[in-house]
């Protein structure tokens, strides 16, 4: 019996602010808008403004970061990385079905599209033997290689590579 009026007690103040906008708004006109600039309506004994709440503005997404579609292949910044995908990739199909990304860098389409053949890593299942097709666990390309942005860094980073560490120690020493 306490579980019955409990729900029913919910579903009336659940309810409130709905009988609350209807009288309202019920004695205005069809022909003029229910709802003006600085209009406020009151929900449960608060005043609460009708405009300007997050979810009912129509505020444009912010600006996403640009996709760096030039073709160009980007150093790599350390041993293994995988290679950043220097095109775009929006519409790209990849799922069970069908991977996009094969139709041109599988190795039977390479020589057509001129893009880089995959990786024999991408042939080689988790016990190192090597298939005739991209073993399961590199199928799906975007789990390794991301498209190239023009994006800032959101924390700083002092990575520096191999090259340019060893390239210091030797300065040093001379």
């Amino acid at each position: 019996m306490k579980t019955r009026f409990l729900i029913a007690a919910l579903a009336l103040l659940a309810g409130i602010p709905a009988l609350t906008i209807g009288v309202a708004t019920s004695g205005v006109a069809a022909d003029k808008p229910a709802v003006t600039a600085n209009a406020t309506g009151t929900v449960g004994g608060i005043k609460v403004p009708s405009t300007n709440h997050p979810i009912t503005l129509d505020v444009p997404a912010e600006a996403t970061h640009r996709e760096i579609t030039d073709d160009q292949k980007r150093v790599r910044n350390y041993a293994d990385q995988p290679p950043l995908i220097p095109h775009a990739i929006r519409d790209y199909q990849i799922d069970l079905n069908i991977n996009k990304c094969l139709t041109c860098h599988d190795r039977r389409n390479t020589a057509g599209s001129q893009a880089p053949m995959l990786s024999v890593t991408h042939f080689q299942d988790r016990d190192g033997q090597t298939l005739g097709t991209v073993a399961a666990r590199r199928y799906f390309c975007t789990q390794c290689h991301v498209p190239q942005t023009d994006a800032q860094p959101i924390v700083p980073n002092s990575f520096q590579d191999f090259d340019s560490v060893l390239g210091h120690a030797q300065g040093g020493q001379k």
